[in-house]
């Protein structure tokens, strides 16, 4: 069977889902510390970083994101593609699409496979289910 890997949009969709996810986390947990009178400013300031900076990488060692299983994508390994990432992969992958950005999307036209730099730094792919 011949894989399809998504398109831009597809992949756009899916990291504006996460993001607003993301962000309607931070503001729950933010919310529930809010009804503890003396929460200290280090436990806020840890839950932030720990949702903005754990989210991807985890969803994708155990799986998808919201934003993958609502699109239907998943990222894989490159060389296997019945495998998911590893915690190395994604630790790898995250911090370059969060340094890149947008920029890291100019190579999914351009490559066969659709794949963006970070998952070329990150020996990942993005297939359809």
């Amino acid at each position: 069977m011949e894989e399809k890997y998504p398109d831009l949009s597809e992949r756009v969709q899916s990291t504006f889902i996460d993001t607003v996810f993301v962000v309607i986390m931070c503001f729950a947990f933010a919310t529930m510390l809010d009804h503890y009178e003396n929460a200290p400013d280090g436990l806020r300031i840890a839950m932030f970083i720990g949702i903005f900076f754990a989210y991807e990488p985890v969803c994708q060692v155990a799986g998808c994101t919201i934003g993958n299983y609502l699109k239907k994508i998943r990222v894989k390994k490159y060389k296997d593609t019945s495998k998911r990432l590893n915690m190395i992969q994604a630790m790898i992958r995250y911090p370059v699409k969060l340094l890149l950005g947008w920029i890291s999307f100019l190579t999914i036209n351009s490559n066969p496979k659709r794949r963006a730099i970070h998952d070329l730094a990150s020996g990942s792919v993005m297939i359809k289910i």
